[in-house]
């Protein structure tokens, strides 16, 4: 999706994005190949090729930061299928709903192939270090909650430079309510062991680890790692369906334009190469 992707050019916003796909131009190297119809490059032309060079180089050098600044924030999505392996799904437990009056308990990183989870008293030192080798972090509702906890407990940290809320994101194609329920309603995610335990249950699970009952905190890992990496694919799901609806809402992208070389059969995510 992402090297189908035009909104993060200067000058181009949803309509013409939509209109150079219907001319069948399906990537930026399709964008670089559009007659001018002039002697010589104009100034928007000039501007534009060096913005697809720029793009060709932040993609080889894997920086995401440089796509987030430029995309419009309700379209970081985009970013997930080339960033997959360098995405960060997150979710904390805590002990209260505000960071000036609660701690945070746990928190489980899931991505680059590993499932981490980080407790307090032990090892939560260590996350803001753990957290920048990711270049996409993902959540639900954690740009209103999970986020501002962390940044209170500590201060100063950097979290991956593109953030994708899950919460915003299935609610734009439909999805509200709590994780729980979204999982529960698209079939997707896997809670065993933890059936029926919720937030509450989880701050009553810490309480119980400090009163030194066994297995307390094991079951509150268990859950914490339960919500964390369930996100995976919720985000799967609803990137495919956004690349879907967007391309629907495009009018299934017409003939190609005899100007322009493209692929012979369009997708919404291009080959391993991003």
């Amino acid at each position: 999706m992402l090297r189908s992707t035009f909104v993060h050019l200067s000058g181009v916003g949803p309509a013409t994005e939509v209109a150079l796909w219907r001319r069948g131009v399906r990537d930026w190297s399709d964008l670089g190949r559009l007659p001018t119809g002039s002697p010589g490059p104009s100034p928007t032309e000039r501007r534009r090729a060096r913005e697809l060079a720029e793009s060709e180089s932040a993609l080889g050098e894997r920086r995401a930061s440089w796509f987030a600044s430029r995309l419009p924030p309700g379209e970081l999505w985009r970013l997930y299928p080339t960033f997959r392996a360098e995405t960060a799904f997150l979710d904390i437990e805590t002990t209260g709903l505000s960071p000036y009056e609660g701690i945070v308990t746990t928190v489980t990183v899931h991505g680059g192939g590993a499932t981490r989870t980080f407790v307090a008293d032990d090892d939560l030192e260590e996350l803001p270090a753990y957290l920048r080798r990711f270049q996409l972090l993902a959540t639900f509702n954690g740009s209103l909650f999970d986020v501002p906890f962390l940044a209170v407990r500590f201060p100063g940290l950097t979290v991956p430079p593109a953030h994708i809320d899950l919460r915003f994101l299935l609610y734009r194609i439909g999805y509200a309510g709590g994780l729980k329920r979204i999982e529960q309603t698209l079939g997707l995610g896997d809670r065993a062991g933890v059936e029926g335990v919720h937030g509450l249950d989880a701050v009553h699970l810490w309480e119980e680890h400090r009163r030194g009952r066994a297995g307390a905190l094991e079951r509150l890992v268990r859950y914490n790692r339960a919500d964390t990496v369930n996100l995976e694919p919720l985000l799967d799901f609803a990137t495919a369906e956004l690349a879907r609806r967007l391309l629907t809402s495009a009018g299934a992208i017409g003939p190609p334009s005899p100007h322009v070389a493209a692929p012979s059969t369009w997708a919404p995510n291009p080959p391993a190469n991003g």
